[in-house]
């Protein structure tokens, strides 16, 4: 059974542009911040089959209202929130985020944990080492000064592991449109939110069940960061997909749905 619609929901003053498929307790999936919720199209059909799949575009990107201001990561997650209470998923919702969303996930968690049966968080850590958190800052000014053609090559290279891209041009050319498409002052105040952020002082307040995922390849959250958020959420479960860079939903689909699915049964 396959559901579409609606394509946004009202929430806290704005809109989130969601797209639903499938049937069963909800799943939400958050984008990372070099894609968007298509991102997410290998994985979903697979998923649909034991959840109602609810892909949300993540403020200011994919249709959905820019939060305003110089947002932080708990103003995102609040927004998360209000669109889970706006679409009335009920508290057994699962909550899954890739890179930028990951971290909102987690902040959700802890902040919103009262509406979640379970938080995964994919590509993710505490916090950003010091030179990682100099690029995002870099990263922002240069979109700030050059819209995002001035980071078109950076940034695609860093959804990948080095060479995956060699003989997928499609997929090269894909990802290249829908940071093209971006908007510019989103994308810059999302890059600003993420050097800033630091989680470790918050997941203590994650109590819902939570699997962390990482990249052994990730290039742009190593997989050390990801042993770190589970060493600090109690009870968490840690999995390395190997050869697997920024985003196991579209390098290694199956990999991803065979950790996923036991999980969300479980």
């Amino acid at each position: 059974m396959t559901e579409v619609g609606p394509t946004s929901v009202a929430a806290d003053g704005g809109t989130v542009a969601v797209q639903v498929e499938g049937a069963g307790p909800p799943l939400v999936l958050l984008h990372s911040l070099l894609t968007d919720g298509a991102a997410f199209s290998a994985v979903v059909p697979q998923l649909a089959q034991h959840r109602r799949v609810f892909r949300l575009g993540l403020p200011g990107f994919g249709g959905s209202t820019a939060l305003p201001g110089e947002p932080t990561i708990t103003d995102y997650a609040d927004r998360v929130a209000t669109a889970i209470d706006a679409l009335d998923l009920g508290r057994n919702t699962a909550i899954l985020g890739n890179g930028f969303g990951s971290f909102v996930a987690a902040m959700t968690a802890a902040r919103h944990g009262g509406r979640l049966e379970s938080m995964i968080a994919c590509n993710t850590g505490l916090a950003f080492p010091a030179d990682r958190r100099g690029a995002f800052t870099a990263m922002a000014l240069r979109v700030t000064e050059g819209g995002m053609a001035a980071v078109l090559d950076v940034a695609v290279e860093r959804i990948f592991p080095p060479g995956y891209l060699d003989g997928r041009p499609a997929l090269a050319a894909r990802c290249r449109a829908v940071l093209a498409a971006m908007d510019p002052g989103a994308f810059a105040a999302a890059c600003k939110a993420l050097a800033a952020l630091d989680l470790s002082g918050d997941v203590a307040g994650v109590t819902v069940p939570t699997l962390v995922i990482a990249g052994e390849l990730d290039q742009t959250t190593p997989a050390f960061m990801a042993t770190g958020l589970a060493a600090a959420i109690a009870g968490s479960r840690l999995v390395v997909i190997p050869e697997c860079g920024h985003c196991p939903q579209i390098e290694q689909p199956d990999a991803l749905v065979g950790t996923l699915v036991p999980f969300l049964a479980g």
